[in-house]
Formats: structure tokens, C-alpha cells, sequence
């Protein structure tokens, strides 16, 4: 993982200056803007690392704090908090555990965030190493109920449509996808054909984990060739087997 940051703080405060100091003295390039979605825009390749200082408006910025949700959650990227509890609390809520890299209560020690940082990036760069997968359902209980069998053993992704699987899709390739069968707008049989007719996502494994388990939704969707059908009824240890022994056959297969 590279050591660049962006710093997002729409007062260009003190102490946000302080912190990036005390970053770039640990080794870390940073870049500050404002809390501006047009402004973040702009850097074409964003940083893996996003601090977020919360001032008093900065939780009023709806439209920005999704963008970077998605953002985090599309493009693996970790986002650190800094602010007072409660105001942290109210951001940490809507976005994912595990890209929230890590959180500073103010009044913060600026020299504490750089040694901070090197123990967080060195664990993320142990769990990039597990093998990725990405969970479509657009059930939000099932995905965190997915993602809890999984966590640990995987890195997983979640997101809620196929819609914004295809987005995830354009800037990061899983090992693994696991879809669900029924979902509106597009379904996943409509999905899996629509990542087999691109030449970037024709060659991502798929497998189905869903309620459908009548006979026709069956045959229809092993028509398209998924690497497995699942049923939700599983047990969780059985999916897990189940995915455990597809990425073993494939290491196999590799070294033949």
C-alpha cells in the first residue's frame, strides 16, 4: 500500500495542517481539500488512505459523506475519522467496519496519528492478501450476515444491486463473486450475463447464494456456467466449505 493520504477538512484548520505535518514527517505524502465532491474529484488516483476532519458542518454534507461511503466500499480504500465522539459516532454509522481505518478523538495528538497509521497499514496489507470477494444482495441483513460467515478467512465487499456491482466492477476485480438470485431492476441472471459479455469481468468466478431453489430457476441459471449454486438454507460452515474447496481446486489447477 502506497503512503499517500488525502485530508479532507473544509476550514483548512490548524490543527488539520498539524496533523499532515506530523503524517509527512512519518513518511506520508498528503494532499488537503475540501469537503467538496467536485474538489475530490478532481485527483484522478485517489490515495488508498482518506482522513475525514469533522468540523460542525461537516455532518450536514449528506451528499459527500455517501460519496465517500461508496467510495471506500468500491475502491477499497480506508477512511479515518477525527472529531469528537459524537459527532464521529454519527459518521461511523454509515460506513462499513472494515473501512473505517480508524478513528481520533479530538482534542489529538498529532505525532499519535502517524505511528497509528503504520500499525493500520500493516495490517491492511496483511488482510489484502486474503482472497477477495464480493457479496451482491440487495438484502442489507443477508450481506452483513454473509460477510460474518466470511470475515476473517476472506476480504469481502459488499453491495446492495447489481447496479452498483457493476460500478465496483469497473475499478476492482474480486476473486470471488457470491449473487443472489432475486433482485430488482436487474436480477442475477441478468447480471452474470451482462459480466460475461465484458472482456474485463468475463473471468471472475460466480456463484450463486440464494433462496431459489426450484427446479427452472436452477437450469436457467446453470445454462450460464457459475462456478456453484447455494442455497441460503446452507449451513454457514457448509458455504463456507463450499468456497474453501473452490479456491483449493483452483490453486490445483494453477500448478498443473
Amino acid at each position: 500500500m502506497d503512503k499517500r493520504v488525502l485530508f479532507i477538512d473544509d476550514n483548512m484548520s490548524f490543527i488539520a495542517k498539524a496533523i499532515c505535518s506530523s503524517l509527512e514527517q512519518a513518511g506520508y505524502s498528503t494532499q488537503m481539500v475540501h469537503m467538496d465532491i467536485s474538489e475530490i474529484n478532481k485527483i484522478e488516483d485517489k490515495p488508498q488512505l482518506i482522513f475525514l476532519y469533522l468540523e460542525d458542518e461537516s455532518k450536514k454534507k449528506d451528499n459527500v459523506l455517501i460519496y465517500l461511503r461508496d467510495l471506500c466500499m468500491e475502491e477499497d480504500k480506508l477512511l479515518f475519522l477525527i472529531g469528537y465522539a459524537d459527532d464521529i459516532k454519527d459518521i461511523k454509522d454509515m460506513i462499513p467496519g472494515d473501512r473505517v481505518g480508524a478513528v481520533f478523538e479530538r482534542p489529538v495528538n498529532a505525532k499519535e496519528v502517524g505511528a497509528a497509521l503504520d500499525k493500520i497499514i500493516a495490517e491492511e496489507e496483511e488482510t489484502l492478501k486474503k482472497k477477495h470477494i464480493l457479496v451482491v444482495d440487495d438484502s442489507g441483513t443477508m450481506l452483513r450476515t454473509i460477510k460474518s460467515w466470511l470475515d476473517g478467512k476472506y476480504r469481502v465487499s459488499m453491495v446492495n444491486s447489481a447496479v452498483n456491482a457493476i460500478s465496483f466492477l469497473s475499478n476492482t476485480i474480486p476473486d470471488l463473486i457470491l449473487l443472489d438470485y432475486e433482485m430488482p431492476i436487474c436480477s442475477g441472471p441478468q447480471m452474470l450475463e451482462m459480466i460475461r459479455g465484458e472482456i474485463k469481468t468475463e473471468h471472475i468466478p460466480v456463484m450463486f447464494l440464494t433462496s431459489k431453489g426450484d427446479r427452472e430457476s436452477v437450469q436457467k441459471v446453470l445454462a450460464l456456467k457459475p462456478q456453484g449454486y447455494m442455497l441460503k438454507t446452507m449451513a454457514p460452515e457448509k458455504v463456507v466449505e463450499t468456497i474453501d474447496s473452490f479456491f483449493a481446486q483452483q490453486k490445483a489447477e494453477a500448478l498443473k
